[in-house]
């Protein structure tokens, strides 16, 4: 892949780039004040690095995260976690970490009161929420059910979909809008940043150290593998997605035929039985109506006979043969 070599700037959402913008203490926080909600008066001031969590990965989505963490000093802790490529477990991932994040805090024998919030912001090079075009920021609280001003503090997650970020989308927060058009704007065909990201000291900042002829032949080399991984896992999640989906209509038109057979015959069955009782009734109604009437009319005959009644007058009363009348 020859991505880097077409424009003035790398991508920032690269593992090399990401960590060595946000290594810098006032970059990254100038990134948590604008992106996270925090409380009026409550911006971070200060803070120290933490070492990376090894948290089990799927071996086919390994490469699509960067993550950087760190501490407030002396208070809260943030993670910060870049996902280029979406997928069913990230979720599952980003609470695991923010778990994880708040048991490490306490060592044997501590009270459970020194335990500090946890933000984790999520920065997503994808779409996974299901919500409106313009819906790009996704903040989760532990709040009450019944009443969602009530917020138990401890945890708090953000996710923030770039591809439906829009400059108009966020009002009144210029650093933030500048932190989303910095990620979402600038790559590696990039020649010409915007003029607001240059004029500004934070991104400015951030624009330098990406730019091309600032990194060595290996940490490009590195990039450049490091995209090709990320291209491959999106075409392996891609492939496996699309193979589910035929296998899953596949087993479910196969389902849904078995059911139908089933259903149908049983259908068959029931509406079998009834026509054929009906059909059953009916006939036994009518031979069980010529029967007594034939009896009747043999009857009738053998008292007319008995009375002295002709044999051809019987015959046109009961309907009956003269020979059948003769054998009574």
């Amino acid at each position: 892949m020859n991505a880097i070599m077409r424009g003035k700037y790398l991508d920032p959402k690269a593992d090399l780039t990401f960590k060595l913008i946000f290594e810098h203490e006032d970059l990254l926080i100038s990134l948590l004040n604008a992106l996270l909600p925090l409380d009026e008066g409550k911006q971070i001031e200060h803070i120290e690095y933490l070492p990376a969590e090894l948290v089990p990965e799927n071996p086919g989505k390994k490469n699509s995260v960067v993550d950087v963490r760190c501490r407030e000093t002396g208070g809260r802790h943030f993670i910060v976690e870049m996902q280029l490529n979406w997928n069913n477990e990230f979720r599952h991932r980003v609470i695991l970490n923010a778990a994880k994040a708040v048991v490490k805090q306490l060592k044997p024998g501590e009270e459970y009161k020194l335990v500090q919030p946890v933000y984790s912001l999520n920065l997503i090079n994808d779409t996974g929420f299901e919500s409106a075009p313009d819906d790009f920021y996704h903040d989760y609280a532990i709040v009450d059910v019944a009443h969602n001003d009530r917020i138990i503090e401890g945890l708090r997650f953000v996710f923030i979909e770039l591809p439906k970020f829009k400059p108009k989308t966020i009002a009144e927060r210029k650093m933030a809008v500048l932190w989303l058009r910095f990620l979402t704007e600038i790559n590696s065909t990039t020649e010409e940043a915007p003029a607001e990201l240059l004029e500004n000291p934070e991104t400015a900042k951030a624009l330098k150290l990406l730019e091309k002829s600032a990194y060595n032949e290996g940490q490009l080399e590195a990039y450049d593998r490091f995209w090709d991984a990320v291209y491959r896992e999106r075409v392996f999640y891609d492939d496996g997605y699309k193979k589910g989906q035929a296998a899953g209509w596949a087993d479910g038109r196969e389902a849904g035929l078995a059911a139908g057979r089933a259903a149908g015959m049983a259908e068959g069955r029931a509406a079998g039985l009834a026509e054929g009782r009906e059909a059953g009734l009916a006939e036994g109604r009518e031979a069980g109506l010529a029967e007594g009437t034939d009896k009747a009319n043999r009857d009738n005959a053998q008292k007319m006979k008995a009375k002295g009644f002709a044999v051809e007058d019987i015959a046109e009363i009961t309907g009956l043969t003269i020979e059948a009348i003769n054998s009574l």
